[in-house]
């Protein structure tokens, strides 16, 4: 396979196979272990059912899928056939779902049992479009299948789209981002071999899910670029379910993310469980608190290598390393990456001076799906500018100083608070709101500063309680007030705009 066609992430497991590694176990999930053939065959399966029922090249297809070998399969067979896969958070609304479906064009949705019902619900009055489970697409798991089940891969342009991950914005709606098929290959020549550096004979586990940017390399790019095991677990991670995982499938590399590293240092009995198998802890979405990083290595030994990517640049762009680390920055670029801050003028910043932070690598985003302006916004010239403000220490470190706008990145998710302040408003005892996003013991939580109509309860619980309720039901049930304070005035300027930063500045 030459080298070029090998950055195509549509034979990333032919390689593999044709490597000899076709009965190497490429997907640990609870007491199922898939080979890379078997996984290879799957994926084929896959592919021949998307071509059978009338997908084509370039159509987008909805997954709806937990960590399972299905998604793998499904996402690869996908890619075979030169379609789009998008993976999307399947706990979404039904409602979500169907801006994705509007959105992306798609006709075709893989949805596991769980999700079919909402699935079903978001298809209703579109013309044409369908639902199908994985077991119709894969058949019976390894059944009838010794190996590579006939179905080639299309001949593709390193520069096709591949497949979408949908990422939040300032409008609360969220965006498409185009990857290309060499954009996974990119990040597994870069974070993957200076970072991670992983061979055959490791095994990862991500405990954040494949739809996601930071999943999906965590559990599929790199250990199938490099030949590695990966473990997939189904349903949400908690810290007994990690420990139990780590215990028993004995990864060597872990990935995960701030909240959940705290919570396993303060989880009941920690320091009686076993981390000796892994060799290496990966952290993004949000910034890793000094604190945290502190007590995990003094728990189990192990430090915490912290990193900074993005949905538009698929991965990890700038990380602390074994051999560099300053706990609480977000690390050093990795290799094949360009960092630039700019400050207000668009000039570069000097050592030391906040400012914007842009980014020039190959894995970058091809644009947003239906945001033209947007994408000619953020595209600047071969930089994506991140919007994220960052300063650059006198060793070369970058450190995170907050966002360029109001956007809240809160458990490694974005949240709009102007999603959340027009829902707030409708409540009867709500006359004004300001949210914003506020650090608590390292940890970034969401709070509405609410002026309340005369007559309101603001001195009763139950009243915070409605406002977090009409959120939960109304947004995503991680977008809502941690905190909600009663105030008489919120700081404006003189045209009448919130000043967030000011807010955000209160004690």
């Amino acid at each position: 396979m030459s080298d070029a066609r090998r950055r195509n992430i549509s034979v990333f497991l032919d390689h593999q196979v044709e490597q000899g590694r076709g009965d190497r176990t490429a997907v640990i999930c609870g007491d199922e272990q898939v080979t890379y053939g078997g996984l290879l065959s799957r994926a084929c399966r896959a592919a021949a059912a998307l071509r059978d029922i009338g997908v084509h090249r370039e159509e987008r297809i909805l997954l709806l899928l937990d960590d399972t070998p299905a998604f793998p399969a499904t996402f690869l067979g996908a890619v075979r056939i030169g379609a789009v896969p998008v993976p999307v958070n399947p706990l979404y609304k039904a409602s979500d779902f169907r801006y994705f479906l509007e959105d992306s064009y798609a006709r075709v949705v893989v949805a596991d049992a769980a999700f079919a019902e909402k699935a079903a619900e978001a298809i209703q009055g579109l013309d044409g479009v369908r639902v199908y489970e994985p077991a119709d697409l894969l058949g019976d798991g390894d059944a009838g299948a010794d190996g590579p089940a006939g179905m080639p891969a299309v001949a593709t342009h390193e520069d096709d789209m591949a497949f979408w991950l949908y990422s939040s914005g300032s409008t609360g709606r969220p965006k498409g981002v185009v990857h290309r098929q060499a954009d996974a290959a990119a990040i597994c020549e870069t974070y993957g071999a200076s970072v991670l550096g992983l061979s055959e004979t490791d095994t990862t586990y991500s405990t954040t899910k494949l739809y996601h940017a930071y999943g999906i390399g965590n559990g599929m790019f790199f250990p199938y670029w490099a030949g590695s095991t990966t473990v997939l677990t189904p349903g949400r991670p908690n810290p007994d379910a990690i420990f139990t995982t780590v215990e028993t499938h004995r990864p060597t590399a872990f990935f995960s993310v701030p909240t959940l590293y705290n919570a396993l240092v303060n989880a009941e009995g920690a320091k009686a469980r076993d981390f000796s198998s892994v060799r290496i802890c990966l952290s993004a979405a949000e910034p890793l608190p000094r604190e945290v990083f502190r007590r995990f290595e003094n728990t189990w030994g192990l430090p915490i290598l912290d990193g900074i990517g993005s949905t538009e640049m698929l991965h990890i762009y700038c990380s602390n390393t074994a051999d560099a680390r300053k706990p609480g920055s977000s690390g050093k670029p990795v290799p094949g990456y360009e960092l630039l801050i700019r400050n207000e003028d668009g000039q570069p910043a000097p050592p030391g001076e906040v400012g914007e932070l842009l980014v020039k690598g190959d894995s970058a985003l091809s644009g947003y799906w239906h945001h033209r302006d947007r994408t000619r916004r953020t595209l600047i010239g071969e930089y994506f500018a991140t919007g994220d403000r960052y300063r650059c220490d006198e060793d070369g470190f970058y450190w995170y100083e907050g966002r360029a706008d109001d956007m809240i990145k809160v458990g490694g998710l974005w949240v709009s608070p102007i999603e959340i302040e027009n829902v707030l408003m409708e409540h009867e005892a709500v006359l004004e709101v300001g949210v914003v996003g506020v650090e608590v013991e390292g940890f970034m939580k969401i709070r509405a500063h609410v002026i309340a109509r005369a007559g309101a309860k603001t001195e009763d619980d139950a009243l915070v309680a409605e406002l977090q309720n009409m959120c939960k039901e109304q947004l995503q049930r991680y977008a809502y007030p941690h905190i909600v304070r009663f105030e008489e005035e919120l700081p404006k300027t003189m045209t009448g705009k919130i000043q967030r930063y000011v807010l955000r500045g209160r004690q």
